[in-house]
């Protein structure tokens, strides 16, 4: 028994022997004094973790079973700083994340030596690049004018704006340093679901206002939508397009949340939510409850907002539900004029690790299928398409615009713009940089005058790029990019094109009721503008 016990107390007898030698010595010797105070500390933990019945670890091995917890509270840092791989996605790289870090500070993002990417690898892709190459075009005329003619106040967007991230998600500094990034460089700032805050109008950079479940910002006490306070704030010329919130891509189905610990009074006017709870918007919206009802909504909002437009935000997921929503379109002739395509690799700090790992489609795929569905209908040319999920990089827009895409937005690649170390700790109001969290002294680390010309370079740096790539590729504009120009490794003795690595329809291949491929064939079957449900 003695032989089984000895080792796993032996740190704990170790300190209590220590702790009595100490104590024979201390007097006259301030050493053994402050020797004796610190095994005394030591020999407490280990009564305290014998005796305690939460941790069982603790209770074998008393004082020196502390070192796990200590091991486990900087294991992300170290892995991050010390072991991890530089194209060691997690969820980004620290290759991406230089990328960003280099635009954002201006300094030079060249790479050395050759790439560090296998181009052997399945998986690998790349822009095909002509014999024919033209001089790099104005990338600041990389935009793309969103409305339909049932929308009388079109927008032109930048090809590669910030994604949504509510006031309250992030710091007060964190939104202003957006917005005003925003403003110098000319694209847009979605303001997430929780409303227009006093920080998002500070430098007047556009908004897109996103309308959630929980109607923040235009909702009534009992939570549902409020016609005449969405209109109040939707005529403002600084709010440029409404986005109706259906589900994001890291927490599909499961509504929004902000922790009652990081709801400030600010916060909860701005949302028009009572303080001291968690703020939670419901999975469902309680203004429509049908596809017809949706597009209903879609043309109220567009008439209260004074002809802006109006379009909706959504992970796909049935895809017979998407299709419904388009087929009611056709029915009730209400299309909006865009919709923002996000996937399952979205983030966020507020969604259970199944949900962020293992719901939702991934973006290129939503995107695809968008994109087929929308040219299948016929009504690709009235609907404009924007991609989110894991946007960094030049290419990564590039793949997504010949994908179908028609501009991307970027949530995490503007936080790292911001300063973001992807240090995982989004949920805790422990942000170490200030940008998510509403503790004031951490808030104060994040400098708006510096930080919002890094949010400014980073996007016109790799709008920049962007168009070098074009360049080389022999276009002068995103919207040339199509399917053939962008290729895949499929094996290690095959390479793809895109447009024979996935399926496209042909414009009103669905309406003809003779579609190629099987899956649509059966999803738009089973879809009906009445009613969410399959038939």
């Amino acid at each position: 028994m003695l032989k089984q016990l000895l080792p796993r107390n032996l740190a704990f007898i170790a300190c209590v022997f220590l702790l009595l030698l100490a104590l024979v010595l201390a007097p006259g010797s301030a050493f053994w004094q402050v020797a004796a105070v610190v095994f005394g500390v030591l020999s407490l933990i280990g009564i305290v973790d014998l005796v305690q019945t939460e941790h069982a670890v603790l209770r074998n091995y008393p004082v020196i079973g502390h070192i796990r917890w200590m091991v486990e509270m900087v294991r992300p840092e170290l892995r991050q700083y010390l072991l991890e791989d530089d194209h060691e996605a997690v969820p980004f790289s620290r290759a991406q994340r230089s990328i960003v870090y280099r635009r954002a500070k201006g300094e030079p993002s060249e790479q050395p030596f050759g790439t560090l990417t296998d181009v052997y690898a399945d998986g690998y892709e790349f822009i095909q690049h002509s014999s024919r190459p033209v001089s790099p075009p104005d990338s600041a005329l990389f935009r793309i004018t969103v409305g339909n003619d049932q929308c009388s106040q079109p927008y032109s967007a930048s090809i590669f704006n910030i994604s949504a991230m509510s006031f309250g998600a992030l710091s007060p500094n964190a939104v202003r340093a957006l917005n005003k990034g925003a403003a110098l460089g000319a694209f847009y700032h979605d303001t997430g679901e929780g409303s227009i805050s006093s920080y998002h109008r500070e430098h007047g950079g556009d908004l897109v206002w996103q309308i959630a479940s929980g109607y923040y910002g235009c909702r009534t006490p009992e939570g549902r939508f409020d016609p005449d306070k969405f209109a109040a704030q939707a005529v403002d010329p600084q709010v440029r397009m409404i986005e109706i919130k259906l589900s994001q891509g890291a927490k599909p189905g499961h509504g929004g949340i902000l922790p009652a610990r990081k709801l400030t009074a600010e916060i909860a006017l701005t949302r028009g939510v009572p303080m001291g709870q968690d703020c939670i918007s419901p999975p469902n919206h309680s203004a429509f409850s049908t596809p017809m009802e949706m597009m209903a909504f879609v043309a109220e909002l567009r008439r209260l907002s004074g002809g802006k437009p109006v379009g909706f935000k959504l992970c796909i997921g049935h895809g017979w539900e998407f299709m419904a929503i388009v087929k009611a379109m056709l029915d009730s002739g209400i299309v909006p004029d865009f919709v923002v395509i996000d996937g399952g690799e979205g983030g966020t700090g507020a969604a259970p690790a199944e949900f962020s790992d293992h719901i939702g489609t991934p973006m290129r795929e939503g995107l695809l299928f968008a994109h087929n569905t929308l040219v299948g209908a016929g009504l690709r040319d009235k609907v404009k398409i924007g991609a989110a999920g894991r946007v960094i990089s030049a290419f990564d827009i590039a793949r997504a615009m010949a994908l179908g895409a028609d501009w991307c937005n970027a949530a995490r690649g503007y936080m790292f713009a911001l300063g973001c170390i992807q240090s995982l700790h989004c949920h805790t109001n422990l942000c170490p940089t200030g940008l998510a969290t509403q503790d004031k002294a951490r808030q104060r680390a994040l400098v708006v005058p510096e930080k919002s010309e890094r949010v400014h370079r980073y996007h016109d740096r790799t709008v920049h790029v962007l168009a070098e790539m074009l360049a080389a590729a022999g276009l002068t504009h995103p919207d040339q990019l199509r399917p053939r120009h962008l290729a895949r490794r499929v094996s290690p003795v095959e390479i793809r094109t895109f447009d024979r690595v996935f399926d496209y329809l042909v414009p009103g291949e669905l309406l003809s009721g003779d579609c190629r491929f099987e899956y649509y064939r059966d999803q738009w079957r089973m879809a009906r503008a009445d009613s969410f449900d399959p038939i």
